[in-house]
């Protein structure tokens, strides 16, 4: 028998979970975020959209007097990955209130791994704003809260002519989990058209010792292990046309000291995405993928310390850090017919990152005689 609380969010009550406290602490959260999110985002969204080459001259003058930046994020701190969004200050920011969907993706059916926050979050609400039917995936137990909240975003984005969306408890670093969690999209939705491999967690690395077999097997396993079980279950349903996109980073281009195993993971994720779209050529099935820069999403806010969170975006050449909205229409693009003679490519929302040559740095304060 399910409970509700009294409330709701957009109109819809809210299920009572295990941990009711949790909720109390999202729901006193999310007023403030929602009302936010109606009266002001439109005009932080301006703001963030505006800066251009003025920024990119601030980087440069910012780099010949070796200023240190300004803070950018505020001290914050959580416990083991995978990050929680709700936990978050401030709150990434999903949506882009100026955005004109124009039914790309009506009729699709999209998976998502990872949707409940971050980037999955801003894919699964652009998806849904583009006329897709979203099925996204989420750690039980850990991303309940954003899982939930990420459900009434899609509600409240998609077109009468779509299904409703489900959010699937999983584990995705196992082939079993993986196809259960094809298999249920499939049993509700009939097929898959869009699949969006994105889920991945990150630490940082001090020595190499911090590196140990239960870590490396761990990341391995979620980022790119799951790309290849869901991709071989996922491409039995897929027909002609359709679209998988696998999430990579600026680091699995440029490496980095500090996230040995992690920019590893993602380059291997660019390897396969190239390998792939040759592979599923002859089936007329795009692979491409998109390589983020320093983008404000639980993942950085739960593997940062505080001084690299500071300072997040700061080395990009414009200046700051990226929002997940400045992602997630990446997707869009990728995965609607305007792509069609795209595969194999990578899209790089960084801010300017990698074509640039500005290969993110990170503070290391430890002791690194022992690497």
């Amino acid at each position: 028998m399910m409970a509700y609380l009294v409330g709701s969010v957009s109109g819809r009550p809210i299920p009572i979970t295990k941990n009711p406290c949790l909720w109390s602490q999202w729901l006193l959260s999310s007023r403030a975020s929602i009302s936010i999110r109606n009266n002001n985002v439109a005009a932080v969204v301006r703001s963030i959209c505006g800066h251009g080459s003025s920024s990119i001259n601030t980087f440069k003058a910012k780099a010949m007097s070796r200023e240190e930046p300004e803070r950018r994020f505020p001290p914050q701190h959580q416990d083991g990955q995978p990050g929680k969004e709700y936990l978050m200050d401030p709150r990434p920011i999903f949506s882009n209130p100026d955005y004109k969907p124009t039914n790309k993706l009506k009729g699709k059916v999209a998976l998502v791994t990872g949707g409940d926050s971050g980037i999955g979050r801003s894919v699964c609400y652009f998806f849904a704003k583009e006329g897709a039917t979203v099925a996204f995936t989420y750690v039980k137990g850990v991303e309940d809260i954003d899982a939930k909240y990420t459900l009434e975003i899609i509600n409240d984005a998609k077109i009468s002519d779509a299904g409703d969306p489900i959010a699937i408890p999983t584990d995705v670093r196992y082939d079993k989990q993986c196809k259960k969690v094809v298999d249920e999209v499939v049993a509700k939705y009939g097929r898959i058209d869009v699949l969006v491999n994105n889920a991945a967690v990150q630490y940082n690395a001090y020595t190499l010792d911090d590196i140990t077999e239960e870590r490396l097997e761990r990341i391995f396993r979620t980022n790119i292990f799951s790309h290849f079980f869901m991709t071989r279950h996922a491409v039995k349903h897929m027909k002609p046309g359709s679209s998988i996109i696998n999430t990579t980073s600026v680091l699995g281009f440029s490496g980095s000291p500090k996230f040995i195993d992690y920019a590893s993971t993602k380059g291997a994720i660019v390897n396969f995405t190239k390998s792939l779209a040759i592979f599923l050529i002859d089936k007329k099935i795009h692979v491409n993928g998109v390589a983020p820069g320093p983008i404000w999403t639980p993942l950085e806010a739960a593997a940062l310390d505080d001084e690299d969170i500071a300072i997040l975006g700061s080395q990009a050449p414009m200046n700051r850090a990226g929002q997940p909205f400045e992602v997630g229409s990446a997707y869009v693009f990728l995965a609607s017919n305007d792509a069609s003679y795209y595969t194999g490519t990578f899209l790089h929302p960084d801010g300017g990152l990698l074509d640039n040559n500005a290969i993110p740095r990170v503070h290391n304060n430890q002791n690194t005689e022992n690497p």
